[in-house]
């Protein structure tokens, strides 16, 4: 029998008492209670249905109905781990493979991104005999021990913490705010020597490198995209040295970006990893990840002695889901539905960066798009108050979307990939008038067209930044599993 549901101040109450004060909820002051989900959309208690610009976790639609009805009919069947023989896991493993680049081939599948990036650090110490690992600026790789230490988005927020001595932060390769802007004539090699620098200085003190780790594209650091040529790069120092490179997909693999199935591939055919992470939107909500590495690595991690078990990882059931997210991606064609309303978005956004002058910036690549607001277009002064301003009165028109970046003044758009043109007027037409009224109230009017090079960015418009016309080192990479076409028209998705 369904328990009756509580009234959301009982919900509120119950909340308090039994659940950790740290675990936060969305929109504090008056969070939303959500009984159901389908598609693009959320709904509370009341009824009342939300757009959901932001969950990457449902990452083929919530709840969609293929996915759901996998993972009821294996469960019905069994639910075991993975030292039994079952078909699905080996099935599962060799359908992830053929979408990525052949050196990568061997999987480790566990519950959690921090849990894929935990062992992905287990990995690279092994392989190498090395300790020391390289993370960016305002990284975060998950929210276990080992990976706090790597996360400075988590350990800044520390009191009384001091920094890993094996661990070591390079900048973040963020052309709009970082040391090296959209005016530097190499930004890619001006970053990357800053990797070499950290290396030379660790071999100084007598240490090595295990791994250098990284985001394919920064979200939580504000979603912040790599300039063409930088992974080679960092990858050439950081194996000279004997360490490896971790891609971690978490956050925006399975063909989100458009163009590529994985993030990483936007850097060019000749940029491949030596260890891949992914999680979130693997099992569309079901709790799967898995790790995916050469056969030089898996049989270093092998010598160690030590077996590998990970009790749900690999299970039937998780398997069974992860091969249906993988056929509706296929089936409904969703990387290229990434690909063009991903394209419309920023486009739209790029029109709001014409009109309004708290927009600073437009960057993204498929349904993986930030805008950042900046109170000075010249200075790029954040204007977090106004992004958490525009956040608060989006969830009043009943649209979800979040704020990050290290100022918290980047809003975020990663949406399941069924999100529509519909779905982007919609959400584009609010941010316009709640940007109006603030604007107005702050007195805030567009710069003269002449603006000093460090000021506003020189981007390109993103229908060119963000698929129609690409770094002429990319090409498209479905890899069997989708068909990718810029169209100019979005199917009717599921409402």
């Amino acid at each position: 029998m369904t328990a009756a549901r509580l009234d959301k101040q009982k919900t509120i109450d119950l909340r308090k008492k039994h659940i950790g004060p740290s675990c936060k909820v969305f929109f504090s002051h008056d969070p939303i209670k959500i009984v159901q989900a389908q598609g693009q959309y959320m709904y509370d208690e009341k009824n009342d249905r939300y757009l959901d610009c932001i969950n990457n976790v449902a990452h083929v639609g919530h709840c969609h109905p293929e996915v759901v009805k996998a993972g009821a009919k294996q469960m019905e069947l069994l639910n075991t781990n993975s030292r039994f023989l079952h078909d699905n896991l080996v099935q599962y493993a060799q359908r992830l493979q053929a979408t990525l680049p052949e050196k990568l081939s061997v999987c480790y599948f566990v519950n959690s991104g921090s849990e894929a990036n935990d062992l992905a650090l287990r990995l690279a110490r092994q392989y190498t005999g090395h300790k020391d690992i390289i993370t960016l600026e305002n990284a975060y790789h998950g929210h276990i021990s080992s990976l706090i230490e790597i996360s400075p988005y988590k350990f800044h927020q520390l009191t009384d913490t001091e920094q890993s001595p094996h661990v070591h932060v390079a900048l973040s390769p963020d052309t709009y705010r970082g040391k090296y802007r959209e005016d530097h004539p190499d930004p890619a090699a001006a970053y990357a020597d800053n990797v070499r620098e950290i290396i030379e200085k660790v071999d100084d003190k007598g240490n090595k490198i295990a791994a250098f780790i990284a985001e394919s594209l920064q979200s939580c650091g504000g979603q912040v995209i790599p300039p063409p040529g930088y992974f080679q790069k960092v990858a050439e120092h950081v194996r000279n040295a004997g360490g490896v490179f971790i891609a971690d997909e978490v956050q925006v693999g399975f063909g989100r970006v458009g163009t590529h199935f994985w993030a990483f591939q936007l850097q060019g055919e000749d940029f491949v990893p030596d260890i891949v992470t992914m999680g979130k939107p693997i099992g569309n909500g079901h709790p799967m990840s898995c790790v995916i590495t050469t056969k030089e690595i898996a049989e270093a991690f092998m010598s160690s002695g030590m077996d590998y078990f990970n009790t749900f990882g690999g299970n039937p059931v998780s398997c069974a889901i992860g091969q249906a997210v993988l056929d509706v991606i296929k089936k409904e064609n969703l990387q290229a539905n990434a690909l063009a309303v991903g394209s419309y978005l920023s486009h739209l956004l790029e029109e709001q960066k014409e009109k309004h002058p708290l927009v600073g910036d437009v960057r993204g690549r498929g349904l993986f798009v930030g805008v950042e607001l900046v109170r000075d277009r010249v200075k790029r002064t954040p204007a977090t108050a106004e992004a958490q301003d525009v956040i608060y009165k989006l969830k009043e028109e009943r649209i979800l979307l979040s704020a990050d970046g290290p100022h918290r003044n980047v809003l975020k758009f990663k949406p399941p990939m069924c999100f529509s043109r519909q779905d982007a007027d919609l959400a584009v037409q609010k941010i316009d008038q709640i940007l109006t009224e603030i604007e107005a109230a702050l007195g805030l009017v567009m710069p003269s067209k002449t603006v000093p090079a460090n000021g506003t960015s020189k981007r390109k418009v993103p229908f060119e930044e963000n698929g129609h016309h690409i770094h002429p080192n990319e090409k498209n990479h479905s890899h069997g599993l989708t068909t990718v076409k810029a169209s100019k028209t979005n199917k009717t998705r599921r409402t």
